[in-house]
């Protein structure tokens, strides 16, 4: 009876960690969505509710690949807010360089005015926002907050093209204007203190206009400190993105046959079909290798064979974050500044919450003073 009672309780345990630190994914709906991890829910595991020691304990960041534009890491122990906070950080409010204002002095071409400077407010512009002031709209331009760039361009015919030449390359000049035509101007002291860094176009072969003979663009475009919650363009992230973990629990081992049919219904790489010896016989038996690249299809669960041998989790506190840039920032860079901000933002936060308590026992001493004044009246 004892261990009867006992394997019950254990299994009622099992289920109760995996509602609390798994999404199950069933057939045809998804469980467990909602966290409970937060203090003082009638279900945490944590009954101290020291959230900040807990984080600093089960909190992990690891990068897992990483180029100058893209870059992929996981953050495990946090929950879906902070995860989700981080991630429209990035997007939104990450400063960047970008063109605010063009100022056009000739444009024949069939673009009109406002599309032509709507996109040239597109190329995303290197330059580093750290070396540049935000300008206010009561501010004028200055080397500290504004870059500038020229752009001057005229079509004109080929005089070596020939009667039966048909491409626009082979008979006109200049009929294409590229990115690679904004020319940047330095002002103030701006030569010197980026000489060694390249402020420009991030891609020279971005098509702003196409002319034909006798058609002319001439602008000055001003680049401005700003961030995507104002503008798109001021975004540094193409994308910015996280997923949860997959996990992939066999509840018994699949073998023979079935164990190729197990593999076929998930991702290539994610399930491996190994061959062991048992009892001097050559035995094929699934095993999971990689759930990371899993797409979580349900594939698998739609076979009545794999129906109580297989369940598929995904780790509520592990996020696999995917940030590509447009170039403007280094995907690394992105990532820190927006911890950064992050970090900013919860320190403002702590200091006005401190702020509206000392404002509180003011109140509260200053009543019970006025009350005392009354009793002793």
């Amino acid at each position: 009876m004892k261990k009867s009672t006992s394997k019950k309780a254990s299994t009622i345990q099992d289920r109760l960690e995996v509602l609390q630190t798994r999404v199950v994914v069933e057939r045809d709906s998804v469980s467990s969505i909602s966290s409970s991890d937060f203090p003082f829910h009638t279900n945490n595991q944590y009954p101290n509710h020291d959230v900040l020691e807990r984080l600093r304990k089960k909190i992990k960041i690891a990068i897992e690949k990483k180029s100058q534009y893209d870059m992929e890491f996981d953050i495990i122990g946090i929950d879906a807010s902070i995860a989700n906070a981080l991630r429209r950080i990035m997007i939104a409010e990450v400063p960047t360089m970008a063109i605010e204002k063009v100022f056009i002095y000739d444009n024949t071409s069939i673009i009109q005015d406002e599309v032509l400077a709507h996109r040239l407010g597109l190329i995303p512009i290197k330059a580093d926002p750290d070396q540049f002031d935000f300008k206010q709209s009561t501010e004028h331009p200055t080397d500290q907050n504004t870059i500038v760039f020229k752009l001057k361009q005229e079509c004109k015919r080929n005089p070596k093209a020939t009667a039966n030449d048909t491409d626009p390359k082979q008979l006109y000049i200049n009929h294409n204007v590229y990115s690679a035509a904004l020319t940047w101007e330095p002002k103030g002291d701006q030569a010197e203190r980026f000489k060694n860094c390249f402020i420009g176009p991030v891609h020279d072969d971005i098509l702003i206009a196409q002319m034909r003979p006798g058609q002319k663009i001439e602008l000055e475009a001003h680049c401005e400190k700003g961030c995507g919650k104002e503008h798109a363009k001021w975004s540094p992230a193409a994308t910015a993105s996280y997923r949860l973990m997959p996990e992939i629990i066999l509840k018994e081992e699949i073998t023979g046959d079935l164990a190729d049919k197990f593999a076929s219904c998930f991702a290539p790489g994610v399930v491996e079909v190994e061959k062991t010896n048992v009892d001097g016989e050559s035995i094929k038996v699934a095993k999971v290798v990689n759930p990371r690249i899993d797409t979580v299809s349900r594939e698998v669960l739609r076979h009545k064979e794999f129906e109580d041998k297989v369940q598929l989790t995904r780790i509520r506190d592990h996020f696999i974050f995917r940030v590509e840039s447009t170039g403007i920032l280094d995907s690394e860079k992105i990532v820190f500044d927006s911890l950064q901000i992050l970090s900013s933002k919860c320190t403002m936060l702590l200091k006005a919450l401190d702020l509206k308590l000392k404002e509180k026992e003011e109140v509260d001493t200053s009543q019970k003073n006025d009350n005392a004044m009354d009793l002793d009246v």
